[in-house]
């Protein structure tokens, strides 16, 4: 059964890719952005398909549209982007969630919250089951981000408890691959951009830090089995287990691309957390997903894509 489906921040890295699996399965795709930081570019492929839609839209903004579904991507989602303009980026999750549940709530459409792991904040229980409840700096240079997914979760319960809109809420731990901004300050696309022009690689702290990373198409394709399925709204973390310290990629993209850069330490932003691993044993049992692609393979095809595209 096809149907009709609204996918806000769809011109983001994110968005795009799903954007696409939508569109091939042959469901009418909305496509929601301001492109305050996602770009045309990504979806511009997608521009000739009779179910593809593109819709210039701030979601802080009410939306009017008839949709079955909704998945809201909207928000920058790395520290540069979202430390640009704080009031901008809490307003984004806060009153984006209140418009897209409005909206769920009117025309009785299933919606699901990209949220991240970034509510766990710098988590004092390694891996963070969907349980742990975090630990985060209300007032920090990062508290924009997280404590407004933080309230969008909030929110998105209590719709649902008190007006059973469907919901589903996924916590997206970091997720790379094709069209990541080159200027998002997310480790993954910093790297490989210095490596690609040779410059210095910037480590900040040590190194030691840990991250685990998942392709961009594994994601994808837990987004859309979370839709689906009936058996639980969640909040289900999804990204990948394997855990590497910043340094070990650092290296590895050095590797990978060829590259002759050096590695260079500075000192650690604040309120950066030390380790970051989900567990994904509820993805496993309500999804049965778990990610396929490891970190080598999509690193080389990240590379390939910033080569060919360096803008």
């Amino acid at each position: 059964m096809y149907t009709r489906i609204l996918v806000t921040g769809g011109a983001g890295f994110l968005g795009s890719h799903l954007c696409d699996r939508l569109v091939r399965a042959g469901h009418d795709v909305i496509c929601l952005d301001n492109y305050f930081t996602g770009r045309k570019k990504n979806v511009e492929h997608l521009m000739d398909c009779h179910n593809f839609e593109l819709l210039r839209h701030d979601i802080t903004m009410p939306i009017f549209v008839e949709v079955d579904q909704i998945y809201n991507l909207a928000c920058p989602a790395s520290p540069v982007h979202y430390q640009y303009n704080a009031v901008k980026t809490i307003k984004t999750s806060v009153m984006g969630a209140i418009n897209v549940l409005g909206l769920a709530k009117r025309v009785r459409a299933r919606v699901l919250q990209a949220s991240t792991s970034e509510i766990y904040g710098d988590p004092t229980v390694h891996p963070q089951p969907e349980e742990y409840w975090g630990n985060v700096n209300p007032i920090g240079v990062r508290s924009c981000y997280d404590e407004g997914k933080r309230v969008a979760e909030t929110l998105f319960f209590d719709y649902h408890r008190m007006n059973d809109v469907d919901i589903r809420v996924l916590r997206i731990f970091n997720t790379y691959g094709p069209r990541m901004h080159p200027s998002d300050g997310r480790v993954v696309s910093n790297f490989i951009v210095q490596a690609l022009k040779g410059e210095d690689i910037t480590l900040y702290g040590d190194g030691s830090q840990t991250r685990s990373f998942c392709y961009i198409d594994d994601l994808v394709e837990g987004m859309i089995a979370m839709m689906e399925q009936e058996e639980d709204i969640g909040p289900v973390n999804m990204g990948n287990p394997g855990e590497f310290t910043i340094r070990s990629l650092a290296e590895m993209v050095i590797r990978l691309s060829g590259s002759t850069s050096k590695i260079v330490t500075r000192d650690l932003p604040s309120d950066d957390p030390r380790q970051r691993r989900p567990d994904i044993g509820r993805a496993r049992a309500a999804l049965g997903w778990e990610p396929r692609i490891g970190l080598e393979e999509g690193l080389a095809k990240t590379i390939a894509y910033f080569r060919d595209n360096p803008d």
